[in-house]
């Protein structure tokens, strides 16, 4: 990373242009499995056949921790030797990783959901043990917290007194240091606030890195209170100008309610006009419009997939 661009080990700028793959955060807390679908060489080949260089998979607390009452076949270990191999299948195919902690929860409770910031009690031996599996391989960048809600940005990035959540919080700095704590050099994303859509505020709340690896996340869908170009340049275009920016999610509609093409159009070219990578969600056979695929093979699903294949194919 040098100065708002991500740079791969030839000084060459890295453009991210990807997917989610939805699954690792739910199907192990759920008791049934790690992924929701194949993670086999055949599906990562499906992958490169649209042009994808990056995955963004979310994962669960309770699982890389092997508490709170997962199903021990699908947690500790067991779970992240899963990850772990589907990411290096990834980079045997020339992709890229991005490895977020998504569902997290404090004290007894399980990880069910997103939480509005991360929990003190869990979430550093999490990240640690994140960092710990992937930190040599310059290949798969880290997710601090895939979407912070229903908080203020010094909550965001401080944690603790900082916040009123119900619980001891973990803000963006502490999370961080969790990273960096294991000698981990990867490069960080710091998604921002309002289920990561806002980023008002995120230069001036810039967790500090020693090693200046940071990058900024947005997510952004068609109905969210960002999801204009003018917001995007009032939001987001002062921030990827100072660090490099990735949409670690984006779609059509954030509620599945249209298959069209006229939002994601709209955003891709706006973040390529701006060095912003994206990861659409989600690589998933939902059967409803937020699914990119109808079957792993890569047939796309709906005029929103096929627009994603088309676009990837002919840009990248």
């Amino acid at each position: 990373m040098v100065g708002n661009q991500l740079l791969d080990g030839n000084a060459e700028v890295v453009h991210l242009h990807g997917v989610n793959y939805s699954g690792t955060e739910f199907a192990c807390i759920q008791g049934w499995g790690f992924f929701d679908g194949p993670s086999d060489d055949a599906m990562v080949q499906a992958l490169t056949t649209w042009h994808i260089n990056v995955v963004h998979i979310g994962l669960n607390e309770d699982c890389i921790l092997d508490i709170n009452g997962v199903d021990p076949d699908y947690a500790g270990a067991n779970y992240m030797n899963a990850i772990v191999d589907f990411v290096n299948r990834l980079h045997a195919h020339g992709l890229y990783a991005e490895v977020s902690l998504m569902w997290a929860a404090p004290g007894s409770e399980q990880a069910l959901d997103h939480p509005p910031i991360l929990d003190a009690d869990h979430a550093p031996a999490a990240l640690q043990a994140i960092a710990n599996a992937f930190a040599d391989d310059p290949n798969t960048f880290f997710g601090l917290q895939s979407e912070p809600h229903d908080i203020g940005w010094a909550c965001w990035q401080n944690g603790g007194s900082s916040c009123s959540v119900g619980y001891t919080a973990l803000g963006m700095q502490g999370a961080l240091d969790a990273i960096r704590s294991t000698g981990a050099t990867n490069p960080v994303t710091a998604s921002g606030i309002d289920w990561a859509n806002n980023l008002s505020q995120w230069l001036s709340h810039e967790p500090l890195d020693p090693l200046a690896q940071l990058m900024a996340e947005a997510h952004v869908y068609g109905g969210n209170s960002c999801d204009t170009t003018s917001c995007f340049n009032t939001n987001y275009a002062p921030v990827a100008a100072q660090v490099p920016m990735v949409f670690g999610e984006t779609g059509e509609t954030y509620d599945a309610s249209s298959c069209g093409t006229t939002n994601i159009n709209t955003f891709f070219t706006w973040a390529d006009a701006h060095g912003v990578g994206y990861e659409p969600w989600t690589w998933d056979t939902w059967g409803n419009c937020s699914s990119l695929i109808s079957d792993f093979d890569g047939t796309p699903a709906n005029a929103y997939g096929t627009f994603v294949r088309d676009y990837f194919q002919a840009h990248w």
